[in-house]
């Protein structure tokens, strides 16, 4: 996934930051960006738990 990506520099982070301004406003900003936040630590939070889980069925096989 990321191979098509490529190198993400502070020019397209820019870039990215200033049509994320236009589009939501910057009242709105600051909730996107937890909603966002919220949003990544649940899944790393369920991802953990899957593969603590595999551990846990490869243990008892």
């Amino acid at each position: 996934m990321f191979g098509l990506i490529g190198n993400v520099g502070p020019w397209e982070l820019v870039l990215v930051l200033g049509i994320l301004l236009i589009i939501v406003g910057p009242g709105k900003l600051p909730q996107v960006g937890q909603a966002v936040g919220k949003a990544l630590g649940n899944f790393k939070r369920e991802k953990n738990r899957e593969f603590e889980e595999q551990l846990a069925d490869k243990k008892d096989n």
